[in-house]
C-alpha cells in the first residue's frame, strides 16, 4: 500500500495522539513467534476467564458450523502440545487464537466485541487499524452487523477491507457514514457486494466523496439483492448520482427505505430519480429532507408518490424553495392511504399551501405524527386545520414556532381533549402559550400518553408553572419523559418550587431544561435559584431523570456541591449542564 507523505504525517499524528505506537514491519519469524506467544497468553489466562463462554452466546452452535470453537482448556493444552511437538497448529486452535486476537483488537479501541455485530463507530481508526481489521474478517464468520462510522482517517484504505468482506458472507448492516471514503473506496465497496447476499443496510452518510461517484457503489448491485435501507444523507449527490440512483432502483426489489436528506444539488437530477421511484412498490420510508426541491419538483415528485401503496413517512421538511408547491401536490397525498408520519416543518407553506393541507388530512387516516413547526401561516389558519386532523391515533403533533395566535390556540387546545393517543406536543417559540397554559393541560385525562411537551421560550409566568404542578398533582403527566422550559425568564420562584414540590407526578421523566435565555444572563445581577433546594429534594423522586440543564442561573458553591454529590453518590447517574459561575456573577 503506498502513501503519500502527508498521509503518513497524518496518521503518525493520529497514532501518537492515541497514545498507541505504529505498527512495525514484521518478519515471519517475529509473526509464528508472536502467534506462539499469543496462544500461551490465552491459555495462561483461561483459568481466571471462565466467563468467557458466555461473551459469545453463540459459541457452542458457532463451533458445529465451523465457527470458533470452544474454549477449554484441554483444547488449549493439546494445541501448545501438538506446537511444542512440532505440529502444525490445526484450524481449530487457529481459530481460537484468531479469535483472541479480535478480542484485543477490539478491546485496545475500547469498545466490546459481541458474536454478531462489531461496533467500531468514534475509535479514531487509521488505515493501518483497517488493514489490520481485514486481516481479522475470516475470524468474525458470524457477523452480521458492522459499524465504522465516525472513523475520517481511514479514508482511501477501504479496497482490503473490502476484499475480505466475503469472509463475512452473513453480514446484513453495514455502516461507514463519515469515513471520507473516496471513489476507489466506493468502487472496492461495488465490488464487494456480491459477497454479501443478506445485506440489508447500507449507511454511507456524511461521506462528500460519494457526490458524482454513486455509479462506482450502485453497479456492484446483483439481481435478486436483499437490500431495504439506503442511507445517502449529506453525500453532495449530484444531478448525475440521482439519474444514476434512479436507473438502479429496479435492482433494489426490497428497498423499503430511502433517505436522500441534505443533498441540496439533487434536484437537478429529480426528473430523471421520480419517475424510477413508482417501481418500488415496497418503499414504507422516503427522506428529502432538505435537498433544494422547488415548485416543480413537488408536482414531479408528487406524480411519482402516487404509486406508492406502502409509503408511511415522507420528510420533505427543509425545503424552502418549494413555498406554493405543496398545494399542486396535495392531490397526489390522497392515494397514500397508509401514510403515518409527515413532516413538512421549515417549508415556508402558503396560504394555498394550507388550506390544501387541510382538504387532505382528513384522508389520512393512520397518520400518527404531523409536523408543521417553523411555518409561520400556520398561526393564521391553525383553526381551519385542527377540526380535521385525524385524532383518534395522532401521536405526534409539532408545531414550535408558528406564530401561533390566541384563537388557533384555544382550537388547539380543544383538540387536544380528542386526542387520546398524544405522545409528543411541540409549542415552543409560540408567545401566546403564555399565560394560557393551562387550557391545554386542563384537558389533559390523569394517565395521559403524552411523554414529550416542549414549552422553550412560550413566555410562561408563574401561574402557568402552577397549572403545570397541578396536572402533576392529578396524574396528567405521570408518563412525561422529556420537559423543555428553557428560555422562560418570566416564570417566578413560587413557580419552580410548586413544580418541584408535585415531583411524585413526574416519576418518567428522564430529561428537564430550565435554562435561561441568553440574553437574559448579560445583566449585572444575576438570575438567583432560591427555588433550588425543592429541586434538589425532588431529585430523589424523580428516579428516571438522567439530564438536567440549569444553564444561567446563578448557584452557590453549596448548591453546586449538593448538586454534583448527587450525581457522585453512586445512586444514579444524572447530567447537570450548568455553569456554577456564569459571566454576569463574574462581573
Amino acid at each position: 500500500m503506498h502513501r503519500s507523505g502527508v498521509e503518513d504525517h497524518r496518521m503518525e499524528h493520529t497514532d501518537s495522539h492515541k497514545g498507541r505506537e505504529c505498527p512495525q514491519k514484521r518478519s515471519p519469524f517475529d509473526m509464528i513467534m508472536n502467534q506462539i506467544r499469543r496462544t500461551k497468553s490465552i491459555t495462561d489466562r483461561r483459568p481466571r476467564a471462565s466467563v468467557g463462554r458466555f461473551f459469545r452466546p453463540t459459541e457452542n452452535s458457532d463451533k458445529k458450523d465451523g465457527g470458533i470453537p470452544d474454549s477449554g482448556e484441554p483444547e488449549a493444552q493439546r494445541g501448545e502440545e501438538k506446537m511444542g511437538r512440532g505440529v502444525p497448529v490445526d484450524s481449530e486452535l487457529s481459530s481460537m487464537v484468531g479469535w483472541g486476537r479480535v478480542k484485543l483488537f477490539v478491546q485496545k479501541l475500547g469498545k466490546k466485541l459481541e458474536s454478531h455485530s462489531l461496533n467500531l463507530g468514534h475509535c479514531d481508526l487509521t488505515a493501518t487499524d483497517v488493514l489490520e481489521l481485514a486481516t481479522l474478517l475470516p475470524f468474525l464468520s458470524q457477523l452480521e452487523e458492522m459499524d465504522l462510522s465516525w472513523n475520517d482517517l481511514c479514508g482511501g484504505s477501504l479496497k482490503a477491507l473490502a476484499i475480505h468482506l466475503r469472509h463475512v458472507s452473513r453480514l446484513r448492516m453495514l455502516r461507514l457514514s463519515s469515513c471520507r471514503l473516496t471513489a476507489d473506496d466506493l468502487t472496492a465497496l461495488g465490488e464487494a457486494l456480491g459477497y454479501l447476499p443478506l445485506l440489508e443496510v447500507v449507511d454511507l452518510s456524511w461521506n462528500a466523496g460519494v457526490g458524482g461517484n454513486l455509479q462506482r457503489l450502485i453497479s456492484g448491485l446483483q439481481p435478486g439483492n436483499t437490500v431495504k435501507e439506503l442511507h445517502l444523507v449529506e453525500c453532495q449527490l449530484t444531478a448525475a448520482d440521482a439519474q444514476a440512483l434512479g436507473g438502479a432502483l429496479s435492482m433494489l426489489p426490497s428497498l423499503e427505505l430511502l433517505d436522500l436528506s441534505a443533498n441540496r444539488h439533487l434536484e437537478g437530477g429529480l426528473c430523471e430519480l421520480a419517475p424510477q421511484l413508482k417501481g418500488s412498490l415496497g418503499l414504507k420510508v422516503l427522506r428529502m429532507r432538505m435537498c433544494g426541491l422547488r415548485q416543480d419538483s413537488l408536482q414531479t415528485l408528487g406524480e411519482a408518490i402516487q404509486f406508492l401503496p406502502a409509503l408511511e413517512q415522507l420528510d420533505l421538511s427543509c425545503n424552502q424553495g418549494a413555498s406554493g408547491g405543496f398545494a399542486q401536490m396535495s392531490a397526489y397525498l390522497t392515494q397514500l392511504m397508509h401514510l403515518r408520519s409527515l413532516d413538512l416543518h421549515q417549508c415556508n407553506l402558503t396560504e394555498e399551501d394550507v388550506q390544501a393541507l387541510v382538504q387532505v388530512v382528513p384522508s389520512l387516516g393512520d397518520l400518527t405524527m404531523l409536523d408543521l413547526s417553523s411555518n409561520k401561516t400556520i398561526g393564521r389558519l391553525a383553526q381551519m386545520l385542527f377540526p380535521t386532523l385525524p385524532l383518534s391515533k395522532l401521536k405526534t403533533l409539532s408545531l414550535n414556532s408558528c406564530c401561533l395566535t390566541e384563537e388557533s390556540y384555544h382550537s388547539l387546545a380543544s383538540a387536544v381533549q380528542s386526542l387520546g393517543q398524544l405522545e409528543s406536543l411541540g409549542l415552543s417559540w409560540n408567545k401566546c402559550v403564555g399565560g394560557n397554559l393551562r387550557q391545554v393541560l386542563q384537558v389533559l385525562q390523569p394517565g395521559s400518553h403524552l411523554q414529550e411537551l416542549r414549552l422553550a421560550s412560550c413566555g410562561l409566568n408563574t401561574e402557568d408553572l402552577l397549572h403545570l404542578a397541578s396536572a402533576s398533582k392529578r396524574g396528567a403527566l405521570v408518563h412525561l419523559r422529556k420537559l423543555d422550559l428553557m428560555y422562560n425568564d418570566g416564570v417566578g420562584e413560587q413557580g419552580w418550587t410548586h413544580l418541584f414540590k408535585e415531583a411524585e407526578g413526574l416519576r418518567a421523566m428522564c430529561e428537564l431544561d430550565v435554562s435561561l435565555h441568553p440574553s437574559g444572563r448579560s445583566s449585572v445581577r444575576p438570575h438567583a435559584s432560591p427555588w433550588l433546594p425543592a429541586l434538589l429534594s425532588a431529585l430523589p423522586r424523580l428516579p428516571s431523570l438522567i439530564s438536567l440543564s440549569l444553564q444561567g442561573w446563578a448557584l452557590t458553591p453549596r448548591e453546586s456541591d449538593g448538586l454534583e454529590a448527587f450525581s457522585r453518590d453512586g445512586k444514579r447517574s444524572v447530567h447537570f449542564d450548568y455553569d456554577p459561575h456564569p459571566a454576569a456573577a463574574r462581573v
